[in-house]
């Protein structure tokens, strides 16, 4: 190769670079994701517009568990031997994207917090695991104590595991366990 070659290959080289280097003073923009603070506004700045040529998907639907008397009646009675009702007492745990959800009996103690939580556990969107419950009669009262609350008959000793829960009633959620 010739020196003017070389030359212009170079020239076209820092030509090309040029851009970059515009940008390169620029502060970088660290986001961090723990679960406490909105990505919102990062979005929102990008003021993306939707495109005019792809039509508009529909949303998708939540599935939802089909519950026939017959069905729950042959998974009672549910008997969680490591739960009993009694004091919970507050802690914090991490788990993000964690849906709300509780844990109860068929006994006064629950009934009596249902009644108490019902309209904050609508609001959280909370559902509900029975972990001791004897017949689709008792299943039935704590549904009318909250209704807007699903609730399921679930065996909760793996549960009472896995979160060191001994008793309950108890609201779970992403950052606490709470009475």
């Amino acid at each position: 190769m010739t020196k003017s070659h070389l030359a212009l290959r170079g020239r076209l080289v820092l030509l090309a670079g040029l851009p970059l280097a515009s940008r390169a003073g620029d502060p970088l923009i660290v986001v961090e994701d723990r679960g406490g603070t909105s990505a919102l506004p990062y979005y929102e700045a990008l003021n993306l517009q939707p495109r005019a040529d792809v039509p508009a998907r529909p949303p998708i639907p939540t599935p939802q568990v089909p519950a026939t008397p017959a069905d729950e009646a042959a998974m009672l009675p549910v008997r969680s031997t490591k739960l009993t009702p009694g004091t919970v007492a507050r802690r914090v745990i991490e788990a993000p994207g964690l849906r709300p959800f509780v844990v109860i009996g068929d006994d006064d103690a629950s009934r009596a917090w249902l009644q108490r939580r019902g309209v904050a556990l609508r609001e959280r969107g909370a559902v509900g695991l029975v972990v001791n419950v004897e017949t689709a009669q008792g299943l039935a009262g704590l549904r009318a104590l909250v209704p807007g609350v699903p609730l399921a008959p679930v065996a909760g000793d793996d549960l009472a595991d896995r979160l060191g829960l001994r008793h309950y009633p108890a609201l779970i959620t992403a950052t606490g366990i709470e009475q």
